[in-house]
Order: C-alpha cells, then sequence, then structure tokens
C-alpha cells in the first residue's frame, strides 16, 4: 500500500488507485466535529476511513468507529488506522449498514451508544444513472431504491438519545433527506456548500438531533475556492485540521 499525506500532512492514508477516494468531503466532514468533542463517533459508510481518520487526528477525546461493507476496503481503512498509529481510539467494524436488525446488532450497530454519527452516503439512486463500470464505485455511489430510509433507520439505531448525526450529500437528495428524518430527527442544520461565490450548491451539509422536535435552519454558505480558484484562507484551514465548522 502506498500511504499520501492527508490532512495536509497530520495524517496519512493509502487508497485504491480506482474506485472512491476520499478528499474535500471526508475533510469537511470531519470538520464538523469540534477539537473539544468527547465520546463516540461512528463513521458510517467509511470507505478507507478519511473522515474518521481526520477526525480523530483533530479531536484527542473522541473514540472513532468506521464502519464498512467492502471487505477489501476495510483491509485500507484498518492498515490506515495501524499506520497513524490510531489503533486505541479508532475501531474498524465490517458490516452492512442496511441489513436487519438482528444482522445488524450482531456487529454491535444498535447500541445506541454514539455521541455523534458522521456519514457519507451513496448519492445516486438506482436508475438515476448509468452505473460505473468499477464495483467499489458503483457501491459507493449507488443507493439501492429505499435504501437512504434504512440508512437513516441505521444511523438513529447508533445514536445515543439526543445524539446528532451529520450528512454530506449533493442537494437534489434534500428531500428525500427531510422524509427519511421524519419523526426521527429534528432540529436539522443545512451548510449548502458553493465551489465559487455566485455558484450554485455542491453539497449540503446536514446536521440532526435524534428526537428533537426544533425546526429546520438555512446556515450561510460555505465557499470553497477563491477569484483565483485556489481554496479561501478558511478552506484551507479546514484541509489542515487547524479549524472546525459550527452546525449550530
Amino acid at each position: 500500500m502506498k500511504f499520501e499525506p492527508f490532512l495536509r500532512g497530520r495524517i496519512s492514508i493509502a487508497q485504491p488507485e480506482t474506485g472512491h477516494r476520499a478528499g474535500t468531503d471526508a475533510i469537511l466532514l470531519a470538520a464538523t466535529v469540534s477539537s473539544g468533542f468527547s465520546g463516540l463517533v461512528v463513521d458510517a459508510g467509511a470507505g478507507v476511513g478519511g473522515a474518521g481518520l481526520a477526525l480523530a487526528a483533530r479531536v484527542p477525546d473522541a473514540r472513532v468507529n468506521l464502519v464498512e461493507i467492502d471487505p477489501a476496503t476495510v483491509e485500507f481503512a484498518r492498515a490506515n488506522s495501524a499506520h497513524n498509529g490510531l489503533e486505541t481510539r479508532l475501531s474498524v467494524v465490517e458490516a452492512d449498514l442496511l441489513a436487519p436488525h438482528a444482522e445488524r446488532s450482531l456487529n454491535g450497530l444498535t447500541r445506541e451508544d454514539a455521541a455523534c454519527v458522521i456519514t457519507n452516503p451513496p448519492f445516486l439512486s438506482e436508475g438515476e444513472a448509468r452505473p460505473s463500470s468499477d464495483e467499489d464505485r458503483r457501491r459507493a455511489h449507488l443507493m439501492p431504491t429505499g435504501g437512504l430510509e434504512r440508512w437513516m433507520k441505521a444511523i438513529h439505531a447508533l445514536l445515543a438519545p439526543r445524539g446528532t448525526f451529520v450528512m454530506i450529500t449533493r442537494p437534489e437528495r434534500l428531500q428525500e433527506i427531510i422524509v427519511a428524518c421524519d419523526g426521527r430527527f429534528g432540529f436539522l442544520t443545512l451548510l449548502p456548500i458553493h465551489p465559487h461565490e455566485g455558484d450554485p450548491a455542491i453539497r449540503l451539509l446536514i446536521r440532526g438531533t435524534k428526537g428533537s422536535k426544533a425546526p429546520l435552519s438555512i446556515l450561510p454558505g460555505l465557499v470553497l475556492h477563491g477569484p483565483d480558484g485556489r481554496f479561501t484562507p478558511f478552506v484551507e484551514k479546514l484541509h489542515a485540521g487547524e479549524a472546525s465548522l459550527n452546525l449550530v
């Protein structure tokens, strides 16, 4: 495995040469947990562990569980944890978040003990687009019909009462996500992510609280790039693990 710098060199991760690769989405997701947080965080659908590893590197009192379905990707996640010396605070679970309750229970995914779940679920639904010929990329990007409802149900089962989830997704998924949150999560907060000033949002960060009845709110958007095409100074700090995103 070839390990390459991530989080501006604070950690290094290995990734498959093809398929889904951790990048800015993982950095933004990890940045939603403050450096002073203490407790268990589950990275649901963790891939090679980019978001969970970045979070663990930034937040010294966090314990992190990476949950991933693909066996080959799980091996990358375990290697990344060991390479960065995070085994005492980070564990990797090979499991299917969309499995029935009994199967998830066997893997410890229904314990309601996580203070926070971070997640980057597959953002395409079956039938929306031509699936990739790469099996790993297809699994990472394609949600089965009705899968988002089951994904949110699984997240709900992982969280302790009043625990929070944070998801990064595409804007076109918003209505489906709000429906899936109904009766499970409230106090939804949306942060639009824009590539440049004046551009439409390309991503949404969504935070919700288990059992809350508080209304939805929308924060001012985050712009990634300045006029010169480079990351803004604040986004550079996020990529270096030197800043966090407050979604409250």
